[in-house]
C-alpha cells in the first residue's frame, strides 16, 4: 500500500493526472489524498479604498477554484469505485484535505509524508501545470514525483526504463522506484554513450538489481546526432516503457534553462509517466 498525494486543479492534463493515480492507487490498493491546488492570493493587491474590490474578487475565484477541484476529485473517485477512507483508519480508499492553504509552499510541505506525489507535465503556452509548482514538490519536499503526461497512460509500471548516468539524483529515484520495480514485468537500465557521471555502470546497477531479486537487464546506446534527452525518450518508446524512471537536474537548473539539458528536454516532451527524485 503507497500513500499518494494528488493536487487537483482544473487544467488540461488533469484528467492524465486522475488516470495515472488510478493506475498506481489500484497497482498498490493505495490511499489517495487530494487537496485543491491553486495559486496563492497576493499578499498585496490593488485595492478600490472604497469597495474594497479586488480583495473581494480574489477571495471569491480562490473559493470557486477549491470548490471545482472538490467537485472534479470526487467525481473521478465515485465514476473509478473508490471508497472514501475512515479517518484515521489504515485502509485503500480516498480522502480530502479541505484546510489547503492556496500556493506551492503547502504542497511541497504536505508532500513530505505521501510515498508519491503525482503531477501533470507543464504544456508549452500553459500556465497550468506550473513548472514552479513541480520544482517546489520536487526539491522541497524530500519524496519522489511521479508526472503524468498530458495524454492518460493505458498502463503503468509494467514495463520500466531506468535512464541511467551514474548520478546520485538517478541513484535516489531508482531506491524510490522500489515498488514499482519489484512489481515489473520487464526492467531495462538504459545508458547511453557520453552521457556519464562518474559511478557504477548500468551493467553494475541491473546487476544489482538481480542481487536484490529484482530482474533487470541493461541496455546501452549511442546518442547519434541525437539530444541526450531525445535518446531518453525515443528508446524508452522503442522499448515499450510504460514508466520513466529518471534522476532531476544533474547539471544546475539554470545551466539547463539556458542551454537545455535531458531533463529540461523530458519534462517538456515526455508522453509516458516518469517518476523524478532530486
Amino acid at each position: 500500500m503507497l500513500n499518494l498525494l494528488v493536487p487537483t486543479e482544473p487544467h488540461d492534463v488533469m484528467a492524465s493526472v486522475l488516470q495515472t493515480a488510478l493506475l498506481c492507487q489500484k497497482r498498490f490498493e493505495s490511499y489517495v489524498e487530494s487537496f485543491a491546488l491553486r495559486p496563492a492570493i497576493p499578499d498585496y493587491v490593488p485595492i478600490d479604498m472604497v469597495s474594497g474590490l479586488a480583495w473581494h474578487v480574489d477571495e471569491t475565484a480562490d473559493e470557486q477554484a477549491r470548490r471545482d477541484s472538490h467537485a472534479m476529485f470526487t467525481k473521478f473517485a465515485e465514476e473509478n469505485g473508490l471508497t472514501a477512507a475512515r479517518p484515521g483508519i489504515v485502509e485503500p480508499g480516498w480522502g480530502w484535505y479541505p484546510k489547503a492553504p492556496a500556493g506551492d509552499a503547502f504542497l511541497a510541505s504536505h508532500a513530505r509524508i505521501f510515498d508519491l506525489t503525482i503531477l501533470g507535465r507543464p504544456v508549452a503556452g500553459k500556465a497550468v501545470p506550473s513548472m514552479a509548482t513541480l520544482e517546489a514538490a520536487l526539491f522541497e519536499s524530500g519524496r519522489p514525483i511521479l508526472i503524468a503526461p498530458p495524454t492518460s497512460p493505458t498502463s503503468l509500471g509494467e514495463t520500466v526504463v531506468i535512464a541511467w548516468n551514474g548520478s546520485s539524483e538517478t541513484a535516489r529515484t531508482v531506491a524510490f522506484a522500489g515498488p514499482f520495480l519489484r512489481r515489473a514485468k520487464k526492467i531495462l537500465v538504459l545508458s547511453i554513450e557520453g552521457w556519464f557521471f562518474q559511478g557504477p555502470t548500468g551493467e553494475q546497477l541491473a546487476l544489482s538489481l538481480r542481487r536484490n531479486e529484482v530482474a533487470a537487464e541493461s541496455v546501452h546506446v549511442a546518442a547519434g546526432r541525437r539530444s541526450m534527452g531525445e535518446t531518453i525518450l525515443e528508446e524508452t518508446a522503442s522499448l515499450g516503457g510504460d514508466l520513466l524512471l529518471k534522476g532531476a537536474y544533474t547539471q544546475s537548473r539554470l545551466r539547463q534553462m539556458i542551454f537545455g539539458g535531458a531533463t529540461a528536454h523530458v519534462l517538456a516532451a515526455a508522453d509516458v509517466p516518469v517518476l523524478m527524485a532530486n
